[in-house]
This record gives C-alpha cells, sequence and structure tokens, in this order.
C-alpha cells in the first residue's frame, strides 16, 4: 500500500467515525516471522481489569492479501470497546509489505487467535467468546481461522484452538474456486483455501454484511454460502445493502453495519442490549 492510499484509507475511516481517528490501548508482539514481528493492536473497555473474562474479537483487514493496515477496524473495535468488548486489530503478513503469498496470511491469522485464545487470562478475555472478524481478504482470513484445517506454522502448538466461537463478515472472500475470487493466485491449493468449500457442521454462527454492486463478492456467492451453512444446521445472517460497493462498511453505511453487529453479538449473548 502506497502512503496516499494509506492516508485516504484512515480519512475516510475517521469521517465516517465522525471524529478524529479512535487508537487503541496498546500495541504487543504476538508472533516472530522470518520477515520481522507481528503484532496486536488492543482496545480495552473502560472499566476493565485483567481479570476480567470478557468477550473478544480479533479484526483482520482487507487488502487482497496484498496490502493493508489495522486501522481499517480501529472505528469498530473502539465502539465494541465501549460496549464492553476486548477488540483487536491483528497485523498480518502480506505481498507488497513482506514479499509473502495468501497462505502466510492465513498462518499469521491461525497464529493471532491461538496467542489471544493462550493468553486469554492476561488479557481479560474469556477464551470461550472470542470471535473473529474482517472485511474482503480479511474476512476471508477470519472465515479461514473457522474452517480450513491446513495452513499452520509448523512448530505452533496445534493443541490450542485458533477457530473462534463467531464470526463478524465484512464483503469477506468466501469462495476461492474458478469462479470465486483470487483463484489464480491460489489455485494450487485453492480446495483447501476456500471457506465455501471447508464448511463443517460446526461453523460458528456467522452475520455478514454485503453491498449489492460489490464487484468482488457477488450476491450469489453470499447467497450460497449461507445456503450450505444453514444446510449444516449453522446461523449464517445475511444483510445486503442496496447500490453499495466494495469497502462500503466504513463509508456511507457504517452506522447501520455497525448496529447490526451489535444486535448479533447481543443474541450470542455477549452484549447487553442497549437501553432505549
Amino acid at each position: 500500500m502506497n502512503n496516499k492510499l494509506a492516508i485516504l484509507i484512515i480519512l475516510v475511516a475517521a469521517v465516517s467515525w465522525g471524529g478524529e481517528k479512535p487508537q487503541p490501548t496498546k500495541v504487543v508482539p504476538y508472533k516472530e516471522t522470518p520477515q520481522g514481528e507481528l503484532r496486536l493492536h488492543i482496545f480495552e473497555p473502560r472499566g476493565f481489569s485483567k481479570t476480567d473474562k470478557r468477550p473478544a474479537i480479533v479484526f483482520f483487514f482487507g487488502g487482497g492479501w496484498n496490502s493493508g493496515s489495522p486501522s481499517q477496524f480501529y472505528p469498530q473495535s473502539a465502539y465494541l470497546a465501549d460496549r464492553g468488548m476486548v477488540a483487536i486489530c491483528a497485523e498480518y503478513r502480506t505481498k507488497k509489505k513482506h514479499s509473502t503469498d495468501p497462505r502466510a496470511c492465513v498462518m499469521d491469522a491461525k497464529s493471532a487467535m491461538r496467542w489471544v485464545r493462550q493468553k486469554a487470562g492476561r488479557l481479560g478475555v474469556d477464551p470461550n467468546r472470542i470471535a473473529a472478524g474482517g472485511g474482503s481478504a480479511g474476512g476471508h482470513l477470519a472465515a479461514a481461522t473457522a474452517t480450513l484445517t491446513e495452513f499452520d506454522e509448523p512448530d505452533e502448538n496445534t493443541s490450542i484452538s485458533c477457530k473462534p466461537q463467531a464470526l463478524v463478515l465484512f464483503n469477506p472472500v468466501f469462495d476461492n474456486s474458478e469462479k470465486g475470487y483470487g483463484h489464480n493466485r491460489v489455485k494450487g491449493y485453492w480446495a483447501d483455501f476456500s471457506p465455501m468449500h471447508n464448511l463443517k457442521k460446526d461453523t460458528p454462527p456467522t452475520t455478514v454484511f454485503l453491498g449489492t454492486k460489490d464487484k468482488y463478492i457477488p450476491v450469489a456467492t453470499a447467497k450460497e454460502y449461507k445456503k450450505r451453512m444453514e444446510a449444516n444446521g449453522g446461523r449464517c445472517d445475511l444483510h445486503l445493502y442496496k447500490n453499495q460497493s466494495h469497502g462500503f462498511f466504513n463509508k456511507a453505511k457504517y452506522k447501520e453495519t455497525q448496529k447490526e453487529m451489535d444486535k448479533f453479538l447481543v443474541s450470542l449473548g455477549w452484549l447487553k442490549p442497549k437501553k432505549k
């Protein structure tokens, strides 16, 4: 990502947020890779104590596995921290910054989820209430932590589950087949890489936000994902936004998607209903 594009993304999110971009409480390392250290940007609730057992969510930014910034989900993280959750924005390796391929992105996402679960007692987090969220390719990574059995770091303790208990997905990459997104980059391993093709009966409850004019993720793909999840007995709430394009959730429909995200987490019992 070039500097001008990074600044534009930050400004768009700040405008959508309605003021200055919120900042994390702290930033901590979670993984050392051959390409450098990766960190988690953590938003803690007011009145928070490390002895708490709060629900948590880990967000993964979008950018086609090529680029992007954890700050993409600072607004959502600050909002959920204000609602009582521990919200985390994860760094992961990308092609432009680290010269890695999409498999490294999935490895890092799984590592981030495992680290949060392993350190839950230190973070004031309930290890049985950790969600994953993300947008576009970041939505793919969140879904990947819940569905894919491959792409673990070779030396990682896989007895610690990377699987979230819920998914919050914004225009996510579901399908990596020939009909889906990014197939040419992952065609040698797409069947193991595509969340659509690795759904199981225990895939966690999911909420999805998608614009009807998204040129990367067709509405039909999201409907098929929902159909397959429900056929397995799972829950998939699909919210479609008329005439909205890719990345709409931090623009015109920020407040609307925030409201539905909140309702989803309330329905799980992770948040208390807002007072009217």
